[in-house]
């Protein structure tokens, strides 16, 4: 693999962090209308504004500090993302006959699972840019068009968001023409139906879902 083609797959799991990243903590609540104040282009700005102030604290960089920033980037991770809609999207058809308990245990896991994968990946970088290109807003839905601009390459992603209750939550993103929902259903679609449901989640329990390797050229 040539040393761009890593870079530009390192920066593909930064855009899927990013993605994890994507707390939505300064959006207000939703007025009378029942639609959010401010635009999801500006939510999206503010929290990955954010999420590279905590990587470019030059007091979290040192070793020691390791951990209590690793705990603030899974704070950032937890608090708004919408692991519910991203695991049923996620599982797709599969989803309908799991029972409440069943989803509750599967939406607890998949989180997991993802803060484990790509909270640590992204605490290496620093120096990237996002440049805002435009957004598409549908109904309750919305998609915000940016750019991932290091030294060496360049990624386009497309953040998905839902509003609920006049918030915007994201829910999906799509990065270098790569769907991180669809990219994990493919995978779990597959070791359902080759194995089982539960082969599936006992894989996430144990943090062993494999991914495929598959470069766009």
């Amino acid at each position: 693999m040539t040393p761009t083609s890593l870079h530009r797959r390192n920066l593909w799991a930064l855009a899927c962090s990013l993605n994890l990243c994507l707390i939505l903590s300064t959006v207000p609540i939703a007025g009378a209308s029942g639609q959010a104040a401010e635009s999801p282009t500006e939510v999206v700005r503010a929290t990955i504004t954010e999420v590279f102030r905590i990587l470019d604290d030059p007091k979290l960089k040192d070793p020691d500090k390791l951990m209590p920033r690793r705990r603030m980037l899974e704070h950032v991770i937890g608090e708004r993302f919408d692991y519910a809609e991203m695991s049923k999207r996620a599982l797709a058809a599969n989803w309908t006959p799991l029972t409440n308990n069943q989803r509750a245990e599967f939406v607890e896991l998949f989180k997991a699972f993802l803060s484990d994968r790509y909270a640590g990946k992204i605490e290496g970088y620093t120096g990237d840019r996002t440049v805002y290109l435009g957004e598409r807003l549908e109904g309750q839905y919305a998609e915000v068009r940016t750019r991932l601009i290091s030294n060496k390459v360049e990624i386009p992603m497309d953040y998905r968001l839902m509003n609920k209750a006049g918030r915007w939550y994201a829910y999906d993103i799509i990065a270098d023409g790569v769907s991180l929902v669809k990219n994990y259903r493919s995978q779990f679609d597959k070791i359902i139906r080759s194995d089982s449901y539960e082969e599936l989640v006992k894989r996430l329990r144990d943090r062993t879902v494999a991914e495929e390797k598959k470069e766009k050229r």
